[in-house]
């Protein structure tokens, strides 16, 4: 099973945070499950460690490729799927994931809620 991890299940994930619920943590864990980190989320997390919103120690996206998790780029066709989805979620990131989720037939991985709203499988 593909799964792009949202923002803050990757934070969690690579701070061994027992904020990362057991089942998340199995899903990465497993040997069948193909873990995804969008480049959009690590865009989020530059501009949020910029603003002094987020504290991030040394390289991420080192640490993220050290972590066995792949990277999504960002197509030109997930930025169209993007910005045809309807504005369920304020926040561009999140609405960039679902794109590509549903674009690249995965699972999104996230405690958000507002997901449900949009036609993709979450966990």
């Amino acid at each position: 099973m593909r799964v792009l991890l949202d923002t803050h299940v990757i934070l969690w994930w690579l701070d061994d945070s027992e904020q990362l619920s057991s089942r998340h943590r199995a899903l990465i864990e497993a040997t069948e499950t193909d873990p995804w980190v969008s480049a959009a989320s690590i865009w989020e997390m530059s501009i949020k460690t910029k603003e002094g919103l987020l504290e991030v120690d040394g390289d991420l996206v080192g640490s993220i490729q050290a972590s066995h998790l792949s990277i999504l780029p960002i197509t030109a066709s997930h930025a169209w799927a993007a910005g045809l989805l309807p504005q369920h979620h304020a926040d561009p990131f999140d609405r960039m994931l679902v794109a590509q989720a549903q674009t690249e037939n995965m699972v999104i991985a996230t405690v958000d809620k507002v997901f449900a709203r949009y036609d993709v499988a979450t966990i």
